[in-house]
C-alpha cells in the first residue's frame, strides 16, 4: 500500500499519524491477549495455571491511580507506568506536554 504522502495536508498527516498511532496499539494488544490465552492453554495443560509457574500467583496487585487522560475523551487514562498509549504519543507529537495532559 502506498500513500503519497507528498500531497497531503498537514492536517491529513496528523490525522493518519493518529489513525495508525491507534492501529498500531489495537495490534499489539491483540497480539499480546492472542499469547496470553496461548501460555495459560499451555500451563492448564500441565496442569498449572500461569501465575503459578510465573510466580505471580496469589501476589495482589495494587492499583495506580490515573494521572493523565485524554483531553479528546476523558475516558482513556493513563497512570504514567509502562509504555505510552498511543493518544499520549500523538498528543506529544502535536506539541503538548505531560502536563498539559495532566488529570
Amino acid at each position: 500500500m502506498d500513500i503519497n504522502l507528498e500531497i497531503l495536508s498537514l492536517a491529513e498527516l496528523k490525522t493518519l499519524r493518529t489513525k495508525v498511532d491507534r492501529a498500531i496499539a489495537s495490534y499489539e494488544d491483540r497480539k499480546k491477549k492472542e499469547a496470553l490465552a496461548e501460555l495459560e492453554e499451555a500451563a492448564r495443560k500441565m496442569g498449572y495455571s500461569l501465575g503459578e509457574l510465573t510466580g505471580m500467583a496469589g501476589k495482589p496487585r495494587k492499583a495506580v491511580a490515573p494521572k493523565y487522560a485524554n483531553p479528546a475523551d476523558a475516558t482513556q487514562t493513563w497512570t504514567g507506568r509502562g509504555r505510552k498509549p498511543g493518544w499520549v504519543l500523538a498528543a506529544l507529537a502535536a506539541g503538548k506536554s505531560l502536563d498539559d495532559l495532566a488529570i
